[in-house]
Order: structure tokens, then C-alpha cells, then sequence
């Protein structure tokens, strides 16, 4: 698989202004066309310009699998309706006082992982709408899931403080290789400086030699 670097917004944080799965790419509706033709043709799916409450961090208000969409609250009538209409997705807001559903949920097409502040029905919701497995756990003592792991249906990436038991309970549930990383020289919330599916990855251009070798050996296996 490919891995290219690249940046958004003078930012290396690319994870923190969009979302991928196998069959699309989130985008704010502010990104430059040509920057947002170039992401594409990286991850190898089409891409949508949206956005969350006027908002153009995407990452941390959105969790998804290629079966559903899981958002903030406060996104807005029009922008929901917006993204059911481009997605052909099922699209719900999620119930929650917590507004960073992505970086409480991480998910693939086998199988989501939640952060133990969610309720049993929270559980229940997640379960039923990315029509996956659900399980709670915390991370490295993290609550905040998927700030913490990055993961497609091909492989994950994981604080690079995560256990050896907490390693293998992740690959259980995920149904994919687990591999300790960092990311924009030494950022261990993996999700913030990664994008990407099972066709091509993208990571901040921060990223160093040692992190591109892990995350390629990650991806390529």
C-alpha cells in the first residue's frame, strides 16, 4: 500500500479535518479543490464536502464504517440531510453530552471499539448502526478510544503505550494486525496525523523515517 504525506490547512493534523472508509472520503466544504482531488486520488474513493455545525474539524465529530455514519449532535438539519443524500449511508446524530464522538469510538467493517464513559445504550446504537460487534475498553488509560487508535479493515495503529494484552484484545475485536505507533514525530494520538482505508493512507507531514517504516510494515503485511 501507499503512503503519502501531505498537509490541510498549514496543518500536519490531517486526521483532525476528515474521514475515510473503503467507499468515500469526508472532506470540509472549505478544502481547496485541488487539495481535495489529491487526498482522493491517495485513498483511491470519491470524496464529500461537508461539515459539522459551520465546522471544518471533521475527525473528532465523526465516527463511521463503510455501513454507517455516527455524528455530533450539534451537526445541523441541513448538513445531516446533506450527508444521508451523498453518502447513501445510514446517518444518525448521536445522543451523547459528548460532542467528540470519533475520538470515543473507533471502528472498521469487523468490528467498533468504545470508550467506557458510553452507556449500554450508547453501546447498543453503535452496534446496530455500523451493523458491527461493540466493545468497551480503555487504552493505555485512555477513555478517549479513537484518539488513540487508527484503524482500517486491512490494519490498526495503536498508542505506542497500549499493553501487550490491550494489543491483542484490539486485534480481537478489530479482526486485523496491531501495530504501537506515533505519528508527526512523536504524537501518540495516532488519529490525529492519519487518513485512510484499505486502498491508501495518508499521514501528516510531520511524520518521520522510523514512523513512515512502522506504519508501512503496519499496512503491508
Amino acid at each position: 500500500m501507499e503512503i503519502n504525506m501531505f498537509d490541510v490547512y498549514r496543518s500536519c493534523n490531517i486526521g483532525l479535518f476528515m474521514k475515510c472508509n473503503d467507499r468515500f472520503l469526508l472532506i470540509p466544504s472549505t478544502l481547496a479543490r485541488t487539495k481535495a482531488e489529491k487526498i482522493s486520488s491517495f485513498v483511491k474513493v470519491p470524496y464529500i464536502g461537508t461539515s459539522v455545525d459551520g465546522m471544518r474539524i471533521l475527525g473528532p465529530l465523526i465516527t463511521m464504517n463503510s455501513n454507517g455514519i455516527l455524528v455530533s449532535k450539534y451537526i445541523s438539519d441541513e448538513e445531516l440531510n446533506k450527508l444521508r443524500t451523498d453518502t447513501n449511508v445510514i446517518v444518525e446524530r448521536f445522543p451523547s453530552n459528548f460532542n467528540a464522538i470519533g475520538n470515543l469510538v473507533v471502528a472498521n467493517d469487523y468490528g467498533a471499539i468504545a470508550s467506557t464513559l458510553l452507556s449500554t445504550p450508547q453501546i447498543k446504537l453503535i452496534g446496530d448502526l455500523l451493523d458491527v460487534p461493540v466493545e468497551r475498553m480503555n487504552i493505555a488509560g485512555y477513555n478517549t478510544i479513537g484518539a488513540v487508535i487508527f484503524s482500517t479493515n486491512i490494519g490498526a495503529l495503536v498508542h505506542p503505550l497500549a499493553s501487550e494484552k490491550e494489543v491483542k484484545q484490539i486485534a480481537s475485536i478489530l479482526k486485523t494486525d496491531v501495530t504501537p505507533c506515533t505519528v508527526n514525530g512523536g504524537v501518540p494520538f495516532i488519529s490525529s496525523g492519519v487518513l485512510g482505508n484499505s486502498k491508501g493512507l495518508v499521514v501528516g507531514t510531520l511524520t518521520n523515517g522510523t514512523e513512515l517504516m512502522n506504519i508501512s510494515t503496519a499496512f503491508n503485511k
